[in-house]
């Protein structure tokens, strides 16, 4: 496997060398860049294109959501993956609609941060945390992901979300002002990408993925 260069952006400065500790056990990693606030780690991303960032949700001076924006937009092909101690339902759908591959909650164990990055360098995409359910307990969001080719686009995770939600295709072309056919074409590519060959576990996915409510 090919060496990465990684940028890490995280303004805590014990837990930014726990991540650098971390991503030192990475086999072909090397951390080209460290940084406490966002702009100059952003600035030093867009000018010298690292393979992948590893960025902090909530910085002095960027937003990480910010940060992971200005990214896709410049750099395309950059892996993203993002950290944060502040995990929300919705946050890992609004990832995964900007095209970060990946999200790890500062709660969970070190090791996260490890298979995070193993899996968002092959292509996979990792989203994990533990947010407060609605009954009251604290529950497993998301987990690790299957290897895919690309994020899904805004499109497919409109027509993920309405698959999920038990809606047919001939309701979602209605509604979306779309042909049957294209939408059975984007739940294949849909299925494709999230390793799944049947609704029910295409569903079991939305809610994982914070896509849809239980």
């Amino acid at each position: 496997m090919r060496q990465i260069r990684a940028v890490l952006i995280e303004d805590e400065t014990m837990f930014r060398q726990l991540i650098l500790l971390t991503l030192g056990k990475v086999q072909d990693l090397q951390i080209v860049g460290e940084f406490g606030l966002g702009k100059p780690g952003l600035e030093f991303c867009l000018r010298e294109k690292p393979d992948l960032l590893v960025v902090d949700l909530m910085l002095p001076d960027m937003n990480g959501i910010e940060i992971a924006r200005e990214v896709r937009r410049a750099v395309p092909e950059m892996k993203i993956l993002v950290i944060t101690a502040h995990p929300s339902e919705r946050l890992p759908a609004d990832l995964m609609a900007l095209g970060v591959n990946g999200y790890v909650d500062k709660t969970e164990p070190i090791e996260y941060v490890l298979s995070a990055v193993e899996t968002v360098r092959s292509g996979g995409m990792f989203f994990a945390s533990r947010v407060r359910a609605k009954g009251g307990s604290a529950a497993s969001l998301a987990s690790p992901r299957a290897p895919l080719p690309a994020p899904l686009t805004e499109r497919e995770l409109e027509i993920a979300r309405l698959v999920a939600a038990g809606q047919m295709s001939k309701e979602i072309a209605s509604q979306l002002n779309l042909s049957v056919r294209t939408v059975e074409k984007h739940r294949a590519n849909i299925m494709e990408k999230v390793g799944v060959r049947e609704v029910a576990s295409l569903t079991r996915w939305c809610i994982q993925a914070g896509l849809v409510d239980t």
